[in-house]
């Protein structure tokens, strides 16, 4: 069957080191969308985060976001799909956030909340392009449900996060790195695989018609979901075993190289 959905996971895959996407890459996608092919984003990023790269393609569908938490159109505006962590759950991950003295920060209606912007804070707003909030002790007690947590620590220490987490939510929170220093926490019907699952289902198109392609865990559901899952070069290995496929690394044009190769005629 002939791929008629593509999504693409941002950081480390579609972007290269400095973040930019490539002439081959933006020529690829914008070939595939010329035969009909809906092509899409899927990232942990935020909305507005995610939004610039789709509109530097052309790209006027819904984008998977948050991790798929989040499925808003990128022209309209129109909200698809919010799923956001539990309130009474985002509390007692921030208590306890808060009682062992480790960074996370809150993502509520498209807008990043840090208690200060110390160098965890001034460093993923270089990543994402986007302005933190610092908030000081409200950061605790979020107004609503947020969209998301992130917890920031050193490659090392992220295990210890994550167990830490799962024994305080539970089975009412899906966690996931996304880089080596990031943990994501939603809810745990909120990944990308779900997230792909959902737009394909209204788009109206076969399971076996979608590819994805990725490099990290939070990757892994919407590889094995799609009839055709691509990993990068630079991909974990557990989303390389997963995968249909491996493409070439993000500063190959791997993304390029994987549409060029399996979708255009």
């Amino acid at each position: 069957m002939s791929i008629k959905l593509i999504a693409v996971d941002l950081d480390d895959t579609l972007l290269d080191h400095s973040r930019a996407i490539s002439p081959r890459a933006r020529a690829a996608i914008a070939a595939a969308v010329a035969q009909g092919v809906t092509v899409t984003v899927a990232t942990g990023r935020m909305f507005c985060s995610a939004l610039p790269y789709a509109q530097q393609l052309g790209l006027d569908v819904p984008l998977i976001t948050y991790n798929g938490a989040l499925i808003k159109c990128g022209l309209s505006g129109e909200t698809l799909r919010h799923l956001p962590l539990d309130m009474a759950t985002a509390r007692a991950l921030l208590a306890m956030f808060r009682a062992r003295g480790w960074y996370v920060q809150v993502y509520l209606d498209d807008v990043l909340y840090v208690r200060e912007r110390d160098d965890n804070a001034r460093y993923y707003e270089m990543i994402a392009g986007v302005e933190a909030v610092p908030v000081g002790d409200r950061l605790w007690s979020p107004a609503g449900p947020p969209t998301k947590l992130l917890a920031m620590g050193e490659p090392e220490d992220i295990p210890a996060i994550e167990a830490a987490v799962r024994a305080v939510g539970g089975d009412r929170v899906y966690t996931a790195a996304s880089k080596p220093r990031y943990l994501e926490m939603t809810d745990p019907a909120a990944n990308k695989g779900a997230a792909l699952a959902f737009l394909a289902g209204r788009l109206g198109i076969d399971r076996a018609a979608v590819m994805a392609i990725g490099d990290s865990s939070n990757d892994l559901d919407m590889i094995q979901y799609a009839g055709f899952g691509v990993a990068m070069g630079n991909a974990a290995p557990k989303v390389k075993a997963a995968a249909k496929a491996v493409t070439a690394a993000n500063d190959a044009d791997g993304v390029a190289a994987a549409i060029e190769k399996y979708v255009l005629e």
